[in-house]
């Protein structure tokens, strides 16, 4: 606390002010959120090499290591440092498998939903006309629709599967770069450059792509982030209800479905699936806020 006549409390020891500044560098207070951008590159890493990084494969079933606690147990052993599952899977083997998954799913459904939504959103904004109130009323009508029970809809009707679940993404994803490049465009092409633009004749078409889209890129580039994490969610959700990714494929919601049995006496085949979940998407979420803060003009930054 402070007042008039008392200075602000400081941390008085080393690993206070290391955590102070952590805490503020996730809160985007202090420069970039270092802890958040690093797990987000283990997450890439382990989406690109899997589980070639891995001493065990995620399927690999060893029944005389079943049910092996994590290494700081009793009974735990470094071969498993996170411990086996009811088949005498290793659990660190399986979250690398599980991430592998879950990044591919949140980057397809990522980039070809916001690459749908943003020429969406384009010629809605810049073209408008006939076209453009159809496609706002059609991106208001899916913003509307309630997100999770859409994309079990969707699920329950295309089935479960990897693919599928990218199309469900996709289709429930979509609306949202529409909305944010729409009202984007809608500032950016009574701006003075693009008016300049039309005087000299440049074609609509070439003010939208060469002029006006380039300046929307940063909106789009930070939701994609934060929706990379968002992504990963419902995969994990969809999965861990049966409607995503179906075994033997690994997915942190399959984790998760598979150790509700046994959460009494096997606490670790719930706790790193959940820690995994709930790290990526604060993750993503943080570095995708501190991106929003750093690159958007309108916070004086």
């Amino acid at each position: 606390m402070t007042g008039p006549d008392a200075s602000p409390v400081r941390p008085s020891s080393g690993w206070g002010r290391r955590c102070a500044g952590w805490i503020a560098a996730l809160a985007g207070k202090a420069g970039p959120p270092k802890l958040a951008t690093l797990m987000c590159l283990l997450l890439v890493i382990a989406a690109v090499f899997g589980t070639s990084v891995t001493p065990y494969s995620e399927t690999t079933i060893d029944f005389e290591a079943v049910m092996t606690p994590p290494f700081w147990e009793t009974d735990g052993t470094w071969r498993h440092p996170f411990g086996t599952d009811q088949l005498g899977r290793d659990i660190l083997s399986r979250l690398v498998a599980g991430a592998q998954v879950s990044m591919m799913v949140a980057i397809a459904a990522v980039l070809v939903g916001g690459t749908l939504g943003t020429l969406i959103g384009l010629i809605a904004g810049y073209f408008g006309g006939v076209i453009g109130a159809v496609l706002s009323r059609l991106t208001e009508a899916f913003l509307a629709l309630p997100f999770i029970l859409m994309a079990l809809a969707l699920v329950a009707a295309f089935g479960p599967g990897l693919s599928n679940i990218i199309i469900v993404m996709v289709l429930t994803n979509w609306a949202r770069y529409a909305r944010l490049v729409r009202s984007e465009v809608l500032g950016i092409k009574e701006r003075d450059f693009v008016l300049l633009a039309r005087i000299a004749g440049v074609s609509r078409f070439r003010i939208a792509v060469r002029h006006v889209l380039p300046n929307a890129v940063n909106s789009v580039a930070i939701l994609a982030i934060l929706d990379v994490g968002r992504a990963m969610m419902l995969e994990s959700a969809l999965s861990f209800l049966g409607l995503g990714v179906q075994p033997p494929s690994v997915s942190w919601g399959v984790m998760l479905a598979d150790a509700k049995s046994f959460m009494g006496f096997a606490w670790w085949l719930a706790l790193f699936p959940g820690i995994a979940i709930f790290l990526s998407v604060l993750s993503f979420s943080a570095l995708g806020d501190w991106l929003h803060t750093k690159f958007d003009p309108r916070t004086g930054l």
